[in-house]
């Protein structure tokens, strides 16, 4: 259960490994998909980690907000505080895609005012909060400053309602604004789709809030720049190692704004997928395989 200021919602989410183990993997999707996108990263990591794939508020199997406004980054970190209180990982490590690296950079920077007031904390008596341990970030083909015409790449396809008669005219779709996902076989692209659409009466449906395209359609460039401000600032207070994985073809991060990112965080590295473009899927060997070097070194 989780709070935004209309109410209570649920939000759901896919679990692998031992539960007992306080060494957590939190693996958060990207905008219209759902958690299930994880799971050959959380079947090759399940055996040292406990790894906790959420389905962000709005999809896959969790609630729909009562107010399309709350779609937005500060509610999704809110939801991400919660899950975290919950699992009380004694380290916490981060993979997030495209809006899931968004929310992962919102908590770093929720998390560096939070340890600025504890020293406050302490002088009035009240408990000076250890804090979560984020260790090890991963940016899956994400970072603080947005190509715009990237994001409008998106802005024209999201919340627009379709239905289809088969799964196969939905495994279409997906395919089709997709393209940057890179080469996928059929049996590849059936399991991109089986969990971001739904079967209703007989045809199949998105599965998800059709409204979590408001906020984002509402934003200018303007908007856009001045989120950008606040999303260098919480990157840069990211003290773990950072792998910022990148699509050599991508049109969401620019290769000068991952040289940026290497500039501006001494922490982090990069690496570049050819042959895709936004976003790495992490479904294959060859781009699982420097994540599990990176998190397991």
């Amino acid at each position: 259960m989780c709070a935004s200021p209309a109410g209570a919602h649920r939000m759901a989410y896919w679990e692998w490994g031992d539960p007992d183990n306080d060494k957590v993997l939190l693996c958060v999707h990207g905008l219209t998909r759902s958690g299930r996108d994880f799971d050959q990263l959380a079947a090759r990591l399940s055996s040292h980690y406990r790894v906790v794939c959420p389905d962000v508020v709005g999809r896959g199997k969790s609630d729909w907000l009562i107010d399309a406004k709350s779609y937005v980054v500060p509610q999704y970190v809110a939801d991400m505080l919660t899950l975290i209180a919950r699992l009380r990982p004694g380290r916490l490590d981060w993979v997030g895609t495209s809006m899931g690296g968004l929310i992962g950079m919102g908590l770093a920077g929720t998390l560096a005012v939070s340890a600025l007031l504890r020293p406050a904390r302490g002088a009035l008596g009240l408990p000076a909060d250890s804090g979560v341990p984020l260790g090890k970030v991963v940016l899956n083909d994400i970072g603080p400053q947005l190509n715009f015409s990237g994001l409008q790449r998106i802005v024209d396809y999201v919340g627009k309602p379709v239905r289809y008669n088969s799964f196969q005219q939905a495994v279409e779709h997906v395919r089709s604004i997709s393209a940057g996902f890179g080469d996928h076989d059929e049996a590849g692209w059936e399991a991109l789709t089986r969990h971001v659409f739904n079967e209703v009466d007989g045809q199949w449906v998105q599965h998800y809030d059709l409204r979590i395209a408001q906020p984002m359609s509402a934003q200018t460039p303007e908007s856009i720049r001045s989120s950008e401000d606040m999303l260098w600032a919480a990157y840069e207070s990211i003290r773990g190692p950072i792998l910022i994985v990148r699509g050599m073809l991508s049109d969401l991060l620019t290769a000068e704004t991952a040289g940026d990112m290497l500039r501006r965080n001494p922490r982090a590295t990069l690496h570049e997928v050819p042959g895709v473009g936004h976003a790495p899927t992490l479904r294959c060997d060859s781009q699982i395989d420097p994540i599990e070097r990176f998190l397991l070194a």
